[in-house]
């Protein structure tokens, strides 16, 4: 196999979060309750492997209106993991130090950031994002950022599972990656940062 090859890997990552209809309830933020994570392989143009982790919130709980959006219930995620167990697991059992990575928008890293900080976890990511919702609008020409439901049907390409599931939303995301990609949009990404 070509040494290169592993270079051409990369996690496609989404996270739901506890969410609210308006404003969280005293003393709660916002945390993250599912991690989505799908590999691709640029060269090949393939999806390999789809992951979901349930996280455990410490400093919130799962809204009525969360479970309505996401499907999850608190029951669900109580069981989940903590947050400093799921980047060890992201860390140890899928490279996301050494890959690079890419989430819709940047939202999910700021996320990650923010509660990295506020937990002390390490931050299980190496440097190398890329926002595959900026590579898409420059791409397609776009004035405005389209929200991944709305990029898939503007790239005819069906979206699988449920919206604003992380493990669903990852596998949705990778496909337009590998969509851009083929498009020949993608960054390469042997010019990431060391």
């Amino acid at each position: 196999m070509d040494s290169t090859r592993t270079e051409r890997l990369v996690n496609v990552v989404d996270v739901e979060a506890t969410c609210w209809a308006g404003s969280p309830p005293p003393g709660a933020v916002s945390e993250i309750v599912e991690i989505g994570l799908t590999v691709i392989d640029l060269d090949a143009g393939e999806r390999l492997a789809r992951h979901g982790m349930l996280v455990r919130p410490d400093r919130s709980t799962i809204s009525e209106f969360c479970t309505e959006l996401t499907g999850l219930t608190p029951h669900e995620v109580e069981q989940g993991l903590s947050f400093a167990e799921a980047c060890r697991m992201l860390a140890a059992e899928h490279l996301a130090g050494a890959r690079p990575w890419v989430s819709w928008g940047d939202y999910d890293r700021h996320q990650f950031t923010r509660q990295c900080q506020a937990t002390p976890t390490p931050y299980p990511f190496g440097r190398h994002h890329t926002n595959a919702k900026a590579v898409f609008t420059q791409a397609y020409g776009l004035r405005k950022r389209p929200g991944m439901a709305q990029a898939l049907e503007i790239a005819d390409l069906p979206p699988e599972g449920r919206h604003h599931r992380g493990e669903d939303d990852a596998w949705n995301i990778a496909a337009l990656v590998l969509h851009l990609a083929e498009l020949g949009a993608w960054p390469a990404t042997d010019e990431r940062p060391s």
